[in-house]
Formats: structure tokens, sequence, C-alpha cells
């Protein structure tokens, strides 16, 4: 995949979440290690945060910390909206953490460049 060289950082990254598969999740330095931007994540974050803004959908869902787990599930609308947007997908989630993390992990930088 090759990303619009004119976008902004947070463009690209929304390009980037979109094309995570259904069921599966990505960490937020995975997406800025694939940018170019390795110590970025939480500049990924925060386009995540933002997402909501955007006219095209974006799975911010699908984007998690490197451990798994859902650091960003207090900006979505209701209590637990993010896992259940996941449990939707087949995900499982116990404790705010995903299960079988390294399974379901989706990884742009080798997924991408096949």
């Amino acid at each position: 995949m090759k990303v619009k060289e004119s976008d902004n950082f947070f463009e690209k990254v929304y390009q980037v979440a979109r094309l995570i598969p259904l069921g599966r999740v990505t960490s937020y330095g995975a997406i800025a290690t694939f940018l170019g931007a390795a110590r970025s994540a939480r500049m990924v974050g925060w386009a995540m945060n933002n997402s909501h803004n955007q006219q095209e959908e974006v799975p911010a869902h699908r984007v998690v910390n490197r451990k798994g787990l859902l650091t960003g599930k207090h900006h979505f609308d209701g209590t637990n909206l993010m896992q259940q947007l996941l449990e939707n997908e087949g995900i499982v989630v116990v404790e705010n953490q995903i299960q079988n993390f390294d399974k379901i992990f989706w990884n742009p930088s080798e997924e991408l460049s096949k």
C-alpha cells in the first residue's frame, strides 16, 4: 500500500486503519512504524481519538496498545462500546485485554508490503 505523500499524518493513519481486516487488531506503534515514524505511537493515538470527526468511517476500535489492552476505550461513547465492537467481530476481550492477541494481530509493515 502506498499512502499519499500529500496527506497529513492523521490522514495517513486513517488510510492504514481502514485496511485492518474485520476480526483483527493492530497497535498504535505498528501503524507509526509502517508510516516511517516509529516513535509516534502517541500521535497515532491522537489520530484515533479524532477519527470520529472523519466523513469516511475509521475502525478505531481495532487499534489497541502493544500489549492488546483497550487503552483508548474511554474515547468511545458508552461504557464498553470499544469492547462490544471488537466482540461483534469475534474478538475475545477479558478485563480490557484482547485474548490470543498474537494470533489476531495485524502488522501493516508485513501485510501491506506483500
